[in-house]
């Protein structure tokens, strides 16, 4: 093949290569766009429910979801799509661009659209050890930064509990001490770890959080 032909050749392929990125990048970006309106609609369920019972509404603020996986997004969309029961509260962690509604149940569905309380803890507004679930590749990915110290804020219908992280913990699946009820009202959030592990990962991450005092708004 000539040189002519040859760089002729290259400059096509390079033509080709840039506009297949520009798809992929659009293709990427609509996901996310349609991932996060869906969110938003969780979010809003809960502020409706929220509103009925004469609580005050909680802000708009919107979290950056930049770190979630592209399977994580299309499988949040999906389950949004199906009606269901409005979430039990609205979790923030402001420090952290986390914010997030929390269902009853740690289902396959309430994982893609949300976290889930844990079947067998303390009920929200409860006193006792509380237990919210999450996925490491969704949600809960910001977790990864998270430090003791860092203040947690639950909303309910009834009010706001404020929680501060007093440890961060890596145990077996196995370990279910974590979750032992308790006199006081605590906070566990649980995700798999490590973070960026392909396939299921072997470990959980633990996040041990207590609460500082309780706002009602009834």
């Amino acid at each position: 093949m000539r040189t002519g032909d040859l760089k002729k050749n290259l400059r096509w392929l390079e033509s080709g290569l840039y506009l297949g990125g520009v798809v992929l990048l659009s293709v990427f970006f609509f996901i996310r766009a349609e991932a996060e309106q869906q969110r938003e609609a969780g979010v809003k369920a809960f502020q409706a429910s929220v509103d009925h019972s004469g609580a005050s509404e909680p802000g708009g603020w919107v979290p950056d979801q930049q770190l979630w996986s592209g399977k994580r997004i299309r499988d949040y969309e999906e389950s949004l799509k199906v009606a269901a029961d409005p979430p039990l509260a609205l979790m923030t962690i402001d420090r952290l661009g986390i914010q997030v509604p929390v269902y009853n149940g740690t289902d396959e569905f309430n994982l893609n659209r949300g976290a889930g309380r844990i079947k067998g803890t303390a009920w929200i507004d409860s006193p006792g050890n509380l237990g919210i679930a999450g996925h490491r590749d969704g949600f809960f990915r910001g977790l990864k930064d998270i430090e003791i110290g860092d203040h947690i804020e639950l909303q309910t219908a009834r009010g706001t509990v404020n929680y501060r992280v007093a440890s961060v913990i890596i145990v077996d699946p196995e370990d279910v001490s974590v979750l032992a009820p308790t006199d006081e009202t605590a906070l566990t959030l649980v995700t798999c770890y490590p973070f960026y592990y392909v396939g299921h990962a072997p470990k959980r991450f633990i996040v041990k959080a207590e609460a500082g005092h309780f706002l009602a708004t009834i």
